[in-house]
């Protein structure tokens, strides 16, 4: 089916090898599940090998020619990824492991900052219903540990963020705001502009999870103009165990870091230590060089293709999707039933069958979904459902993959009658 948007999929599948597979009896994979984890095309996987075969060493101190090597690939990746999301500076740029690391490393750092930074029990921490565990976990333990109170936006019918209270959500006590770009379960983008004036308001730091949006839309974060933006590599066919924060260089300058070791140091006696700048202030440690080399190769790969064409692409692809879903019967979306203003993740319930079950059907057909909370679990509760069943889409899905998965919950309905 010829959709308007969509890219050259037939030469893009050719990039990622597990998109030939056949699963459970010969059977041709389908592969939904781009939200949890994306596929790597050969690119990336080349560009991980030869590191490994040709320039494996651990980096900055070594003055050997593999040391060297290993230095100029890892730093050039950090050039790449700012470049990629339009950081006014490579030094804005901290490789953490993951996302959920990144956020950690702010909820951190501003519990042990100084004035005027630091979250204690005068100060208030704003966040969203629809976050993933990642960016309302640490948001709690910071609050018990500092006594501060956390506030959160709720959620409509249609699985948009309420803010009709905005004022009396982020106050003058507000010390930081904290929300999602494009919710993983909902699938929902966040009107951004709106959070950051009223934040900037109050001068309250703004923290962004980006880990749904790098993928597959232009970042830009200095449009954000958010303070900090976290997201993650395995998303945007990069590595498993490289995340990115960025953030802004006054602030990477004044605040304290989160962990201490090798690295991020600059003296260090028996009495006390001073730290190297930003941002190897929080680069504790041997940090994650290859998967930071394969983020980068994923980086270029995806640039080749450009982000804009990936967006569109992205659009038509749900757009279509959700007009199939809405054509079975008993099936209902969770979030936004229509394709604007929302990313290339679609949940949703089938009846009274648990999406469990719904699943594990499917992946006997040799279609690969979500099942489960999808951790967010807050949303699960407010929409009064034990889970959903998530089809989520990327640059290399096509309409006869959604054909497929329509196909497939018919089966599933004559399968439990």
């Amino acid at each position: 089916m010829l959709l308007p948007g969509l890219l050259d999929t037939e030469a893009i599948r050719k990039d990622f090898p597990i998109l030939d597979r056949v699963v459970h009896d010969g059977k041709k994979l389908v592969y939904l599940d781009n939200a949890a984890t994306s596929q790597k095309p050969r690119q990336v996987l080349d560009v991980l090998n030869e590191h490994y075969e040709q320039h494996n060493a651990n980096v900055h101190r070594g003055v050997h020619v593999l040391a060297e090597e290993a230095t100029a690939l890892y730093e050039g990746a950090r050039d790449k990824i700012a470049a990629f999301i339009n950081a006014p500076s490579r030094d804005e740029v901290i490789f953490t492991k993951n996302a959920s690391e990144s956020l950690n490393l702010v909820a951190n750092m501003l519990a042990w900052a100084d004035e005027p930074y630091r979250v204690d029990h005068e100060t208030e921490i704003v966040i969203t219903e629809m976050e993933h565990h990642s960016n309302i976990v640490p948001w709690q333990l910071l609050a018990q540990r500092s006594g501060a109170k956390l506030k959160w936006f709720g959620l409509t019918d249609d699985g948009r963020l309420d803010l009709s209270n905005i004022d009396e959500i982020i106050t003058e006590k507000t010390k930081v705001v904290s929300f999602v770009l494009v919710s993983n379960i909902l699938g929902t983008v966040n009107p951004v502009e709106a959070i950051v004036r009223r934040a900037q308001e109050v001068g309250a730091l703004v923290v962004v999870d980006a880990s749904q949006a790098a993928p597959h839309m232009p970042l830009d974060v200095q449009a954000l103009q958010a303070d900090f933006v976290a997201f993650t590599g395995h998303k945007m066919c990069g590595p498993d165990g490289i995340g990115v924060l960025w953030g802004r260089q006054e602030l990477l300058e004044d605040l304290p870091p989160f962990l201490g070791g090798g690295e991020m140091i600059e003296t260090v006696s028996m009495h006390s230590s001073t730290y190297a700048p930003a941002p190897h202030k929080f680069e504790a440690g041997t940090p994650p060089i290859a998967q930071a080399v394969g983020l980068g190769a994923a980086v270029d790969y995806l640039t080749s293709i450009g982000m804009e064409n990936i967006a569109r692409h992205e659009h038509a692809i749900t757009e279509y999707a959700i007009r199939r879903l809405q054509e079975v019967p008993d099936l209902r979306i969770i979030g936004p039933t229509t394709a604007e203003d929302r990313g290339a993740a679609v949940s949703f319930t089938l009846g009274d069958i648990h999406p469990h079950d719904v699943g594990q059907v499917l992946d006997e057909q040799g279609i690969a979904v979500r099942v489960g909370h999808h951790c967010a679990r807050p949303v699960c509760l407010r929409y009064g459902i034990p889970a959903t069943t998530r089809a989520s889409f990327y640059l290399y899905s096509t309409p006869g993959e959604v054909d497929a998965l329509i196909e497939g919950l018919e089966h599933v309905r004559n399968f439990f009658g």
